[in-house]
């Protein structure tokens, strides 16, 4: 792609952002919206919007080689993603669903569940590749020492005496030279059948000409339904019936990907060539212009002393650098302001021993008043019931983008700058108020001492000593105020970071995470979310649903600083669900596109380390130190269930699960919006734990289900292709989805990974896939039947979000019903009153 179509992207993305800060700054204040079906469908349609935006402008950032333009881009990406966040959390407290069905809307606004898919922003990753590439190097090097990474190092070397290696090595030539012989032999009987068959048959009797039309029939026949055969391919290749052909380096997909490689290693360079352009442009700046404007501020200070002298009568004070020093003279005060300042304070220490008398009186009236209101509040309150939305910490810096963008980029002429490197002016003019800042605090100085040489003099004359020391108490003053928080111990403050990050690796606490990206967990979107929630019907989440909802809670926080800060804290995030859903897989995947460090605190890996109490509080100590200053950080707990039981199980006894049960949570509770730490916990029977203690620690609990017909087409079609296989026309997708009901991706995993061997796919040209190979290893395996699946529903459903939407769904068929009968109750009422009247 080109610089326009990203100019283009981006043009489109501030349009789009102009017509949604319409809605969500309006002129008027909104009223609340009392109908929940309406204020969701607004919340949605914002929602798919911001994805929209946010999407091109993250294809925007990943591309765009201007290093001015991409700093802008950064601002108004973040503030968007913040944005996206905010507005699925107004959706979940609404709904009181983290899942979220909006299929009609996309219909509505002829869009795909491909368009509105989030995105993950390249940078997470890209932009700390150094760093990341260190840190991998430095794991590497620890593991090393231990020996724990090397898998060759456990295979044990095959070692044979001379005779029998000979003897192998004369085994396979007298093989070799058996073949080549079976061959030869082959060729001469061929060639002798060929030469009888010429004896026989004699010499040829057909004309030649009609040898040569048959031959031309033949091959234009056999030509047209190859090419025939070709374009029925490319066509059902091309409406998605068929699988495309295996991808090779000349695809315009891998061209692309090519391109977009190219581009970040120009925005590499011309990024390297602004920050050389920021230090020489503001040497010639202090060099030019700084002597100038030294003079300037000078003068202005000057004629600033002068005017407030002739106003009051002395000399000012000089602001302190706390204040803004001498920028506070020209921003705040002018001579004039400095008297009415000096009238008004007079004034206000007159009138506040006449307010102080009043103010017994005003508040018993007050007192009378809010008892007499408090009756009709409630009344109104109870009129004024309705969503509204809240305040969004993320519109003001969209703003601020888009103005940026009005102000520079839409009127500034590029034609000349073809390449796309730095634009030397707005460097100038970032530089020029840098440069006056420094001179501005060198010039208080300056004026400071000036100052206080002519208050010296004036004193001098008329006799009077300088009065000293009077900021001096002010300060004093000032630092008793206020009383510090309880800092935490630092358990090992005479250790460094790097010997920490050494020991929790040595300890295998910190775990090397395999690389997984969010795209590898395959799942399709529900296209009947919508008409089965109107049916008052709850549907099943599906594995895209998942996909889209760890990427919200997890990833987009991580990933960036900006977003984490101001976003809604997540600090715990449960994942249950059946063995082999992609629970551990999801972990992995938020590792890999935040680039994070995996610390894993499964009670069967921490068993037997760091053993009593105290070894308990210093594990998380480090844990937590380390995760904070080499953040973003995962803290994984596995089978957190079993932390959470009446009774441990005699199996669990000696890795002791209930370990962490009371300091982990502790630990959580001083995570702040400035670390991006998560806790992640995985359980397959979450049933088994206490329910109130697992829903204290964790904040979001994500129920991850078996996978839908749709979800298991699409995983058959890529785990076949993964593992080697090769998609045609004998191989009936269909049908196994249909077999495989109830199978987790997992299990189909394992299937793929038997039946797809090295001999197999070896012989896959010659004998094609078919679906009944994959019955067998799949009848072996037991799948997770519907009631298992109702286990894991109402468990779900007491929890406290579960609990919410049940208790608003029979809130809304008790109003319903309600409705119903008290129309037919008011009718029959009136009738047995109006019998009354008439006896």
């Amino acid at each position: 792609m080109s610089h326009s179509f990203y100019g283009k992207q981006w043009i489109s993305a501030h349009v789009a952002l102009g017509d949604l800060l319409q809605l969500e700054v309006p002129p008027e204040q909104a009223k609340p919206e009392r109908d929940k079906i309406a204020a969701f469908q607004l919340l949605a349609t914002m929602y798919i919007k911001y994805i929209q935006v946010f999407r091109r402008l993250e294809q925007c950032y990943d591309q765009v080689v201007h290093p001015q333009k991409r700093r802008v881009l950064r601002h108004l990406l973040d503030g968007v993603m913040g944005r996206v966040l905010e507005v699925k959390h107004e959706m979940v407290n609404l709904e009181l669903s983290e899942f979220h069905y909006f299929d009609d809307i996309l219909s509505d606004l002829k869009l795909t569940p491909s368009d509105v898919e989030m995105p993950i922003p390249k940078y997470f990753t890209h932009e700390r590749k150094r760093a990341l590439k260190e840190r991998e190097q430095v794991l590497g090097q620890i593991l090393a020492k231990l020996g724990s990474h090397d898998k060759d190092s456990t295979k044990e070397d095959v070692r044979l005496t001379m005779e029998e290696a000979i003897h192998l090595i004369q085994v396979h030539e007298r093989a070799r030279q058996g073949r080549l012989r079976a061959k030869f032999m082959k060729e001469i009987r061929q060639q002798e059948e060929r030469e009888k068959m010429a004896a026989t048959r004699g010499a040829p009797t057909v004309d030649p000409e009609v040898a040569a039309v048959r031959i031309q029939k033949l091959w234009k026949g056999c030509a047209q339904r190859k090419k025939t055969r070709k374009e029925r391919d490319d066509e059902m290749i091309f409406i998605g019936m068929h699988p495309p052909p295996a991808s090779s380096t000349a695809t315009p997909q891998a061209l692309a990907v090519k391109y977009e490689g190219d581009r970040r290693k120009i925005q590499d360079i011309h990024e390297l060539e602004y920050q050389q352009a920021l230090t020489t442009v503001k040497e010639k700046v202090r060099e030019t212009e700084g002597p100038d404007m030294k003079e300037t501020l000078m003068d202005q200070i000057r004629q600033w002393f002068i005017e407030c002298r002739d106003a009051i009568g002395r000399f000012p004070d000089y602001p302190t650098e706390e204040e803004g020093g001498s920028l506070a003279i020209f921003k705040e005060k002018d001579p004039a302001e400095v008297e009415a300042e000096l009238k008004a304070k007079e004034e206000q220490g007159g009138k506040k021993s006449k307010k102080d008398k009043k103010g017994g009186k005003d508040k018993k009236k007050d007192k009378k008043d809010k008892k007499k209101k408090g009756k009709k509040g409630k009344k109104k309150d109870e009129e004024d019931e309705g969503w509204k939305m809240s305040a969004s910490k993320f519109v003001p810096t969209i703003k601020e983008g888009c103005n940026t963008y009005n102000e520079i980029w839409m009127v500034r002429n590029e034609a000349e700058n073809f390449n796309q490197k730095h634009d030397v002016e707005l460097i100038k003019e970032e530089k020029r108020l840098e440069v006056e800042s420094e001179i501005r605090i060198q010039v208080d100085e300056l004026m400071r001492q000036e100052l206080k040489n002519l208050k010296l003099a004036i004193d001098r004359d008329k006799g009077k000593k300088a009065k000293k020391g009077k900021g001096k108490k002010k300060k004093k003053g000032g630092k008793k105020k206020g009383k510090k928080g309880k800092k935490q111990k630092d358990l090992t403050p005479d250790r460094t970071i790097e010997s920490l990050y050494e020991e929790l690796v040595s300890e295998g606490i910190i775990v090397r995470h395999t690389r997984t990206h969010m795209s590898d967990y395959i799942g399709e979107y529900s296209y009947l979310g919508t008409t089965l929630r109107q049916a008052n019907v709850e549907p099943m989440p599906s594995l895209s649903d998942v996909r889209r909802l760890v990427t919200e809670f997890a990833i987009l926080p991580l990933g960036s600083p900006a977003v984490h800060e101001k976003a809604p804290l997540i600090k715990s995030i449960l994942f249950a669900g059946p063995h082999g859903t992609g629970k551990k897989m999801l972990v992995q995947c938020i590792c890999t596109e935040t680039g994070a460090n995996l610390f894993d605190l499964t009670a069967t890996n921490i068993a037997g380390k760091y053993p009593g109490r105290d070894g308990l509080k210093l594990l998380l100590h480090m844990v937590f130190k380390v995760g904070r200053a080499l953040q973003p950080s995962v803290i994984f707990v596995g089978n957190c269930e079993k932390m959470f039981r009446k009774k441990a199980l005699k199996s669990d006894l000696q890795s002791d699960p209930k370990r962490l049960k009371k300091e982990l949570p502790k630990l959580l509770k001083t995570i702040k919006a400035e670390d991006r730490l998560v806790m992640v916990g995985t359980s397959s029977s979450p049933f088994d734990g206490e329910l109130k203690p697992m829903m204290a620690a964790y904040q979001r609990i994500i129920l991850i289900p078996r996978p839908d017909y749709a979800s298991r087409h699409l995983i058959w079609r890529r785990l076949i292709v993964r593992h080697g296989g090769i998609l045609t026309n004998q191989l009936d997708i269909g049908s196994l989805s249909k077999v495989s009901d109830g199978y987790t991706p997992g299990m189909i995993d394992t299937v793929c990974s038997s039946v797809l061997n090295e001999r197999r796919i070896h012989q896959i040209h010659k004998k094609p896939l078919q679906a009944l190979e994959f019955i067998a290893p799949l009848a072996r395996l037991d799948p997770v039947y519907k009631e298992e699946e109702e286990t894991y529903k109402a468990w779900f459903v007491k929890t406290p979000l579960g609990k919410k939407r049940a208790k608003a769904a029979a809130g809304a068929d008790e109003n319903t019903g309600k409705g119903k009968s008290g129309k037919n109750g008011g009718k029959k009422g009136n009738k047995k009153g109006k019998g009354k009247k008439k006896k």
